[in-house]
């Protein structure tokens, strides 16, 4: 009989209990975990902060090696100049002494044309008097006609040297000098990414590898724990799901901290995940769950990451 009567009270107690316990979506308080990963296969060379140590946004975490990125830089700013000085010598044109000494070219011309001209005339009036042959006239002439070939060639070389650079060059130019400034910046870039800084205030919660090591591209090298406001990341039963919505008021429980916390339903996902083991006994395990984030006010501020919460589901 005694028997009986316990098995019939433990039976009540479950059955007070449980709907209590289903009235509550289970989780943890999480911060927002940043983490930097290195851009190049480089040596740490310097970890300025300790491990647990408060970071502010724009501390140096990690410094890589960066010589060779150093080089790199050097060369595309040399590359960088001599595009500059490429395009500042086709938009600035000739220098004067050349323009100078083609003009000269361009007087001397004229004078030898001068000079052949009045010889293939006296050439001429002595074959009229039958005292030279034809073929001392007719060299007199090709004498002629190559020195006024010499005046146009000179002509043309003086107009191409004060007419300045063709259009089309000096855009070559400009853009060869563009695409120079722009792998400058990307040298600048790579060089700056050797230097891991904070993005966000917080605590430098690890430091994967060590001083001396070399990290592979990708890896991450620090991970910074922001220091705001946790929230709380819970597990919402399937028959809640339609009330538990985005903006919703709740009320958050914290082991081993009496008061309840009020927060707001930031984000509820759209697809359902296997319950974790700590939030149903072992029959219940194959149900669905919604995974949703609270936001919390200034109040939690102080709370560790990692401990035990629990959203009020009744709404009372």
């Amino acid at each position: 009989m005694k028997k009986y009567l316990l098995s019939t009270l433990l039976l009540i107690t479950l059955a007070a209990c449980t709907p209590i316990e289903k009235e509550k979506a289970l989780g943890t308080l999480e911060r927002d975990r940043v983490t930097f990963s290195a851009t190049a296969n480089e040596i740490i060379r310097e970890l300025p902060i300790k491990e647990g140590s408060i970071v502010g946004k724009g501390d140096v975490l990690v410094r890589l090696d960066n010589k060779n990125q150093q080089a790199l830089l050097a060369h595309a700013i040399a590359e960088q100049a001599k595009a500059d000085a490429y395009l500042l010598k086709l938009t600035n044109g000739e220098r004067p002494e050349d323009i100078a000494a083609a003009q000269a070219r361009v007087v001397r011309s004229q004078a030898q044309l001068t000079e052949a001209q009045k010889n293939y005339q006296r050439k001429a009036e002595l074959v009229a008097k039958k005292l030279i042959s034809q073929s001392e006239k007719d060299s007199a002439l090709a004498a002629r006609d190559s020195a006024r070939a010499e005046l146009d060639s000179a002509n043309e070389e003086f107009s191409k040297l004060t007419a300045g650079s063709r259009p089309e060059d000096i855009e070559q130019a400009r853009a060869a000098l563009a695409a120079a400034q722009a792998d400058v910046a990307l040298q600048q870039q790579k060089l700056d990414e050797l230097t891991i800084v904070a993005t966000r205030d917080g605590v430098l919660d690890n430091l994967p590898y060590n001083l001396g090591e070399r990290v592979p591209v990708n890896g991450i090298v620090a991970v910074v724990q922001a220091s705001q406001v946790p929230y709380a990341r819970v597990y919402v039963p399937a028959n809640y799901r339609v009330s538990f919505t985005a903006g919703k008021q709740v009320k958050v429980y914290v082991d081993g901290v009496e008061q309840a916390f009020d927060g707001h339903v930031r984000w509820v996902s759209t697809e359902p995940s296997f319950t974790p083991y700590y939030a149903l006994t072992e029959e219940e395990r194959s149900r669905l769950m919604y995974l949703a984030e609270v936001d919390l006010t200034e109040a939690a501020v102080a709370l560790p990451s990692g401990i035990a919460a629990q959203v009020d589901l009744s709404g009372e």
